[in-house]
């Protein structure tokens, strides 16, 4: 095996340019790294210091890796802002929060597709969704001559003699001080690199007498690691199968994918059940993928933070929130767990996911557009560096017996925080404080029942006055019918409708014909844009008013509905840029309904 992936590589390289003359040196530097880390020994020991700039500051991220044998290894990260260990032996995992003084400890023996265990952990680490595969055959095939070739002849890296160091003209730089030691520059990154044999034992891990120890189930430990480490990987470094996905339409009963102008739309009806069949149907890895990040990606980060394992805490969300859903809403969900061959109560969990955004939002009509109409904009901020732009879908969803609707989410996801019906309701979110009040409909849920259930504007206002709420949320409610629109303050004691023209202590003196709702100095340049257009607004000055820096860098989707006219613009981030930066979609709520029911 080790001599076919050689010969590949060697053909690659040839065919794209000429190998380095220095790269006999450059595999003498290699040799005593790569050997105990890559040739079949069992274990080895690497320790990494990582200098990160924050702007006059430097952040430095320890990391020290043992791997002891086929199924032991201790890993340790540290930082400023947190520390974390992870500490595996045949029969126990335990993942480490010194900050926390807590442990979480899995036993039994384990092996599997979700395993940590060292033997073949790369392969299970590093999927096809991250760009990083097509590199792994080189690099763990194990030999210096080909890694060397991989360096100097795809990343075209050469030897410089007056530095003593490697480099390319990116800005990538390597320097071997000492055998077994690397020093690494990308850009104002610096990374110290020492590579050597293992010296620990089996017997060398317990954890501390003054952590508090949480038992977790084992399969769940390694899994929420496992895979939240994997979709990270194809979070930083998408493949082209994530970039350029494949734009395949398919249909199924009570649904159907299409792709419009490069956006992913799912056209489901039926009842709750086939919805939610349906949406299992077609949107498969998109849902698992939208999962992992919220789920093992996010909710290991989180876990970091605040020392209590994420499952739980949604867990906990759930049982309080789970009394005020629909039951409609569960039969959805459930059927949807089906489809996708997952446990309901997981997925019914993470539809309560919390949605703290930081979002911008207005309306404006009459006199401030210029042909009367009224344009909704919605600006979702929100973390685009967990990667839910892979799992992005427009849904147009008739369920039987209710109003027809567009809801701009999630695969996986049911409830709504940007959406538009059929009646002209349009409604966006968003996300203030409060966190941790859960005794009421979750935020999506009453979103989805605004555009399923009212006509006007009144039955949306009532629908958050009756109803019990959660945490602390504004909105902006729009109906084109009546070119209507109005803000919303909202929170588990009291709500507050802000009317057209109305002033605000938190925005300001009103504007004649506009409700404009934001925060700091986004919504500065929110209403000057409003100001500076007055009169002139129409489709793409409504866009303009919701680019950059209205919209932030974690800029997930943007709409403009013009519900009068039932068509929504909606843009969605990539990976390297944010929403506003995208190109809008236009799509006709009316036009697909039709094709649904003919």
């Amino acid at each position: 095996m080790k001599g076919l992936v050689s010969c590949a590589l060697l053909v690659l390289v040839f065919s794209t340019t000429v190998v380095a003359a220095d790269a006999p040196l450059l595999v003498d530097n290699l040799a005593p790294i790569l050997s105990p880390l890559l040739s079949g020994t069992r274990g080895f020991s690497l320790r990494a210091e990582i200098e990160i700039p924050d702007g006059a500051d430097k952040h430095t991220i320890k990391l020290d890796l043992d791997q002891i044998d086929d199924d032991s290894f201790d890993l340790a990260i540290e930082h400023q802002d947190y520390a974390v260990a992870i500490r595996r032996r045949a029969d126990r995992t335990e993942f480490v929060l010194p900050k926390h003084n807590k442990t979480f400890v899995g036993r039994g023996e384990i092996n599997g597709k979700d395993s940590l265990r060292p033997l073949g952990i790369t392969q299970r680490l590093v999927g096809s969704g991250t760009k990083l595969s097509t590199y792994l055959p080189l690099v763990t095939n194990g030999d210096p001559q080909v890694v060397a070739l991989l360096l100097t002849g795809i990343l075209k890296v050469q030897y410089d003699h007056q530095t003593e160091s490697w480099s390319n003209q990116k800005e990538v730089s390597l320097r071997f001080s000492e055998p077994g030691v690397v020093s690494l520059e990308v850009g104002d990154v610096r990374v110290r690199l020492r590579a050597g044999n293992v010296t620990k034992t089996h017997a060398e891990v317990a954890a501390k007498q003054t952590h508090e120890i949480v038992e977790i189930d084992r399969i769940e430990l390694e899994r929420q690691l496992v895979r939240g480490v994997r979709r990270a990987f194809e979070i930083l470094a998408p493949s082209a199968k994530l970039t350029l996905p494949a734009k395949s339409e398919r249909k199924v009963a009570n649904g159907e994918l299409r792709w419009i102008n490069g956006q992913r739309i799912a056209l489901l009806r039926g009842t709750p059940e086939e919805i939610g069949q349906a949406h299992g149907q077609l949107l498969k890895k998109e849902a698992r993928r939208c999962i992992d990040s919220v789920l093992y990606t996010f909710g290991t980060a989180e876990t970091i933070r605040s020392g209590s394992w994420f499952r739980h805490e949604l867990e906990s969300a759930y049982e309080r929130l789970a009394p005020y859903i629909p039951e409609d809403h569960k039969r959805e969900t459930r059927a949807m767990a089906a489809s996708l061959q997952l446990e309901p109560r997981l997925i019914e969990t993470l539809n309560v996911f919390p949605e703290l955004f930081h979002c911008s939002g207005f309306a404006v009509f009459g006199k401030a557009t210029k042909d009367g109409k009224l344009y909704h904009g919605r600006v979702l901020d929100y973390m685009t560096t967990i990667g839910l732009q892979d799992a992005a879908t427009t849904f147009i969803v008739a369920v039987d017996d209710k109003i027809p609707f567009a809801n701009i989410g999630y695969a996986g996801f049911i409830g709504s925080v940007s959406g538009m019906n059929s009646q002209a309701i349009s409604l966006g979110e968003m996300g203030g404080r409060g966190e941790g009040e859960w005794d009421g409909v979750p935020m999506a849920t009453l979103m989805r029942r605004a555009l399923e259930e009212c006509s006007t504007l009144d039955e949306v206002k009532q629908l958050w006055t009756t109803n019990p709420r959660t945490c602390e949320y504004f909105y902006v409610f729009a109906d084109g019918k009546t070119n209507d629109a109005v803000g919303v303050s909202a929170t588990p004691g009291a709500v507050e409708f802000i009317a057209p023209g109305q002033a605000h202590e938190r925005l300001g003196e009103g504007i004649e014909d506009a409700v404009v709702l934001s925060a700091g100095d986004r919504l500065k340049t929110l209403r000057s844009r409003v100001q500076e257009r007055y009169g002139e607004i129409d489709v793409e000055v409504a866009k303009w008013l919701m680019s950059r820096p209205v919209a932030m860098q974690s800029n997930l989707h943007n709409v403009l509905f013009v519900p009068q006219d039932g068509l929504l613009y909606v843009a969605n981030a990539d990976h390297k840029h944010p929403a506003a930066e995208r190109p809008y979609v236009r799509l006709d709520l009316r036009a697909l309904l039709a094709e649904m029911t003919r």
